[in-house]
């Protein structure tokens, strides 16, 4: 099985090496001291999980050099999802899957245009990983995807990945004919979540059982879950009790990627977390009031540390 894994940081990086690890074709497209330390000393993933070491990595800055593949796992940043899909249009052939792994709900709606209703995909990434230093990647022990057709249809091509992922790559994975509420049910938990430990530069494990806090975070998930429903997605009815829960159950040191981009002066993917939730709110008559005086105080830092 052939692989592109576009935008090789935690996420792609993560998910990429278990799969070059498995057998698979994997070529990395990136850039930049991360693409030059993957070429000179191949791709290093640490952590929990033990440590998988590529050497040859094979990695590129131009998706042309690498021809048709089976899948694209597509994980760039939120703000690169337009400008990547039109750079890996040589990667798509008649039965590609590119499935989006980003945070949000919104990339695969974004990809549509560009690359077709055929290629795209739903995925959801459930993972706590980044880039520690070029070429080096830290990942915890959880480690899980999701993926499946909009349509709800099981096709070879997700069948075929399937078994790749739970028989040789090691991680978990699914195979949902739900993929909407799954890209829903993660972007409830996360949006609350990453804005909570942006605003208290804290992981989770130091505020979820804060009895001051514990309201905020229960009060954002409610919101978020108000506004998916009236969007029309099917929330499941206990929602409320499962997005707590896995919350209660995440590795207390986990920190949600936009925390982390915060702590390192990074832009952030503010816009299309909380951000949407506050824009969708606002287009759909939900209050979100939670959500809305978080990414109000997060706002001046969404382009990255005021100077």
């Amino acid at each position: 099985m052939r692989i592109a894994v576009v935008g090789a940081g935690g996420v792609g990086g993560g998910f990429g090496a278990a799969l070059a690890k498995a057998g698979a074709d994997v070529v990395f497209i990136a850039r930049g001291a991360h693409l030059a330390a993957m070429k000179s000393e191949g791709l290093k993933v640490q952590g929990g999980r033990g440590e998988t070491h590529l050497v040859p990595t094979r990695a590129t800055d131009d998706p042309a050099e690498i021809g048709k593949v089976d899948i694209v796992l597509f994980c760039v940043k939120l703000w690169d999802v337009e400008s990547a899909g039109e750079r890996i249009r040589p990667l798509i052939g008649p039965d590609t899957a590119v499935i989006p792994l980003q945070n949000g709900i919104d990339a695969a709606e974004r990809l549509i245009p560009i690359l077709g209703p055929n290629a795209v995909m739903g995925g959801v990434a459930q993972i706590s990983a980044s880039i520690v230093a070029p070429g080096r990647i830290q990942v915890g022990t959880f480690m899980r995807m999701i993926f499946g057709e909009f349509d709800g249809k099981r096709r070879t091509r997700a069948e075929d990945f399937l078994a790749l992922c739970l028989k040789k790559a090691g991680f978990d994975a699914t195979l949902s004919e739900q993929i909407l509420t799954e890209l829903w049910m993660k972007f409830i938990l996360l949006a609350g979540n990453a804005s909570v430990m942006a605003l208290a530069r804290q992981p989770i494990g130091k505020l979820r059982d804060d009895p001051d806090l514990r309201p905020i975070f229960i009060a954002a998930y409610r919101e978020a879950i108000d506004v998916g429903r009236a969007r029309g997605v099917a929330v499941p009815a206990d929602a409320l009790e499962k997005i707590p829960d896995f919350t209660s159950h995440a590795p207390p040191a986990m920190k949600a990627s936009m925390a982390l981009d915060l702590d390192r002066g990074n832009r952030l993917e503010l816009p299309w977390l909380g951000g949407k939730v506050v824009e969708l709110g606002l287009k759909l008559g939900i209050p979100t009031p939670t959500h809305g005086m978080m990414y109000a105080m997060l706002k001046p830092y969404i382009m990255g540390t005021p100077t």
